[in-house]
């Protein structure tokens, strides 16, 4: 026992709990308490005090309790030589709080609620409050709990060790919210490292570092939301999403440097998104990351929001609040990388543990950071554990996953030499691949109606298809190249564009070969690109006029639309991270017209099936004229389910009038303007064709009627069938 106890002391103990505690003995029951610094120790059995003698000098000491029997039930005496004496609950008294199906699962990688036993849990053992940690380290050689409630000294809260399992486990009596802590792991290298908590449910305000202890009080009022998404089909259902970095979105104009809450933002937020006609907000990522320049995509803590903005159930009755105005809430997601901040995820246990070893494999040559090991059980566990935490715990609605494209291509931003072919000897991640699917399995097999999206830039073919057919088995993918396209026509000046007409027209050649989701996103306002008003040419009526032109042709081609915030405003400057949006840009008519157009075109989009019940199936969609390339026109026709009317898209896209510009049109009658982006509400010229037109049995655009329109310059008209 001498050198159990020798290895307890030196902090290099897998199993403290042999040591300490209580424990059979000839003459009843033998207690072991580990107190450094402690003059006096005794332990207290219904009211009767043993007192125990120092068997250690560092601090352990030992007494029999006599004629006693396991398991004993007991308490600690503990007195200092200042004086101060504490009475406490021994945690080397408690069994564990895992149990062998836990582990069993974490070893095979399939335990789906990981975070209903690592991290830590306010609980009770034996009627005794307190908190239960738990934390994966399998090539630690000791782990202890360290945190407010023990003077951040590793040598009180040694835990033990769970077998092959790699998890490490202890009840901490008497700790409760608002704890903060961390472990503190002796490596195989005899280094001690101080590292915060991978499952920690809350994390300090940063620059700060430790995990915080908590639970959530919080009352959902959201059933209704939740069935009513059960029993949706977002692939035929109006998705518009309103992409937001809420440290940004908005600030107090009396102390522009603070941010809104949770709470400030849940009203005004919620209010204004329900307004503008979206149906979702994607929240650029809000777990933790101690950096806010990284928009929050270096994230330290998985499991825990920011505390920048509030208390994790602040954040609860934010999604709470968004639901009840009819909002859904998407989550940026970012299992390709992680950081390597010395406390967080990197070498956890002195080890590549979450990463790969290999540099070729594990390190990210663009961004300074480390590759998941995706082959490894426990991190497949912990990654797909926690995509579920976030539909489980906050009821997220879905998550779009950042950088896919990084994932799938060992080569990704490396030169030759610079990785690892797989085991065929091609470039494809095959363990990223089946953490994909199985992600997107877990998924949509434990919460109806979510919806998944992913940042794809590739040809990778089948990202949006289901699994069963050899998909990735995402909801939606970002259409990167329509993005792309798209921005590199309208920024030209339209003189030239009739150069360049097939690059508007040519994301039709591919548009059904995946769920779609039109993204005009941060990420295309930053770094020097400037925002989308800045990207347009001519002088400022011809760039609100394009942008507006831009919104209409985006609103009505094939696919979910997302709009990064701003954009509604025509943001005039590139976004920064540290500021509010440019709200006063508001009190310019130009400016209010394109919010103006922005809040008709979601609500229009709702109102007309033709514009998403057939989005990827390419029955919904077909070309007018796609051709007129010396007049910067195109039309086309969105068509919805057998009984929905049509809706035509007609575009011109250079800055002169066109008048009576014959359109084909799938029936007659009478033809209403939906939409004008060159109303004077938007800030137009007021160019059209004063609501509606008549079609004539005139055969055109292989069509059996026609009308001949006006097209205003630098304008889209949306037409409608008459109801009769």
């Amino acid at each position: 026992m001498s050198a159990k106890v020798d290895a307890l002391v030196a902090r290099d103990t897998a199993d403290p709990h042999s040591i300490l505690g209580a424990h059979p003995s000839k003459n009843g029951v033998k207690i072991r308490a580990y107190r450094p610094a402690a003059e006096a120790v005794s332990a207290v059995v219904d009211g009767q005090t043993t007192k125990l003698k120092r068997c250690h000098p560092d601090g352990v000491f030992e007494g029999v309790v006599k004629d006693a029997e396991m398991p004993l039930s007991y308490e600690l005496d503990v007195r200092y030589p200042d004086g101060n004496e504490f009475r406490i609950q021994d945690p080397y008294r408690f069994p564990p709080t895992l149990g062998e199906l836990d582990l069993h699962l974490v070893g095979e990688g399939r335990h789906e609620r990981l975070y209903n036993r690592l991290g830590a849990h306010v609980t009770e053992v034996d009627g005794v409050a307190g908190t239960a940690f738990a934390v994966w380290a399998p090539s630690a050689r000791s782990v202890s709990v360290v945190g407010d409630f023990d003077s951040w000294d590793g040598r009180l809260h040694p835990m033990r060790s769970l077998g092959s399992s790699g998890v490490w486990e202890l009840f901490v009596p008497g700790v409760g919210e608002g704890a903060r802590y961390k472990f503190e792991i002796r490596a195989q290298s005899g280094a001690l490292l101080l590292k915060a908590d991978p499952v920690a449910f809350a994390a300090e305000m940063p620059p700060a570092t430790a995990s915080v202890v908590t639970r959530s009080r919080h009352e959902w009022g959201d059933d209704a939301w939740l069935a009513e998404r059960a029993a949706r089909e977002p692939l035929s259902s109006p998705v518009s999403i309103y992409e937001v970095h809420l440290g940004s979105w908005r600030r107090d104009p009396r102390a522009p440097d603070s941010c809104l809450s949770y709470l400030e933002l849940a009203d005004e937020l919620a209010a204004y998104a329900k307004d503008m006609g979206f149906t979702h907000v994607e929240l650029m990522p809000v777990m933790a990351h101690p950096f806010s320049g990284s928009w929050g995509y270096q994230v330290t803590s998985y499991y825990a929001p920011t505390p920048r903005f509030g208390t994790p159930d602040e954040f609860r009755a934010f999604i709470d609040r968004l639901h009840d105005a009819g909002i859904g809430v998407l989550l940026d997601w970012v299992p390709a990388h992680f950081p390597r901040d010395e406390w967080g995820l990197a070498r956890f246990d002195g080890t590549a543990l979450y990463e790969h070893e290999d540099p070729r494999r594990g390190a990210h040559p663009d961004w300074g950071t480390l590759v998941f090991n995706f082959g490894r059980n426990e991190v497949r566990n912990f990654l797909l554990s926690n995509a579920l935490f976030w539909s489980d715990e906050y009821h997220a609605d879905g998550i779009r996953v950042d950088a896919v494209a990084s994932m799938l291509y060992l080569d990704y931003s490396r030169k030759a030499g610079e990785w690892i072919p797989n085991r065929f000897g091609g470039r494809e991640d095959l363990d990223a691949v089946e953490f994909l699917k199985e992600l997107n399995e877990l998924l949509f097999a434990r919460e109806p109606g979510i919806v998944t999206a992913a940042e794809e830039s590739t040809a990778w073919p089948g990202v949006s298809r289901p699994t069963y057919l050899g998909g990735l088995g995402f909801g939606f993918k970002w259409n990167m190249g329509w993005m792309h396209d798209t921005l590199t026509y309208f920024q030209r000046d339209p003189i030239h564009r009739r150069y360049h007409h097939h690059t508007l027209t040519f994301s039709l050649m591919y548009a059904f070969s995946e769920n779609f989701v039109l993204p005009l996103s941060h990420d295309e306002v930053v770094h020097g690109k400037g925002s989308l008003l800045q990207k347009m040419p001519g002088d400022r009526w011809q760039q609100l006029a394009n942008l507006r032109s831009l919104y209409a042709y985006m609103w009505a081609h094939p696919g979910k639309k997302l709009l990064f915030m701003g954009g509604e405003l025509a943001q005039e400057r590139e976004w920064s991270h540290e500021r509010s949006l440019d709200w006063h840009l508001l009190e310019d008519a130009g400016h209010s017209g394109v919010q103006a157009l922005v809040r008709d075109l979601n609500h229009v989009y709702r109102d007309t099936p033709a514009l998403w019940e057939r989005d990827f199936d390419s029955s919904g969609f077909y070309w007018l004229e796609p051709n007129d390339a010396d007049r910067n026109v195109v039309a086309f026709a969105r068509a919805g389910n057998p009984g929905t009317e049509h809706l035509v898209c007609v575009c011109n896209l250079s800055p002169v009038p066109r008048e009576r510009y014959r359109v084909g049109l799938p029936r007659g009658g009478r033809w209403l303007e939906a939409l004008n982006t060159d109303a004077g509400l938007y800030g137009g010229s007021n160019v059209g064709n004063m609501g509606g037109v008549d079609a004539e049995p005139v055969r055109w655009h292989d069509q059996g009627h026609s009308a001949e329109l006006t097209l205003p310059p630098l304008g889209v008209v949306w037409l409608v069938p008459e109801r009769g």
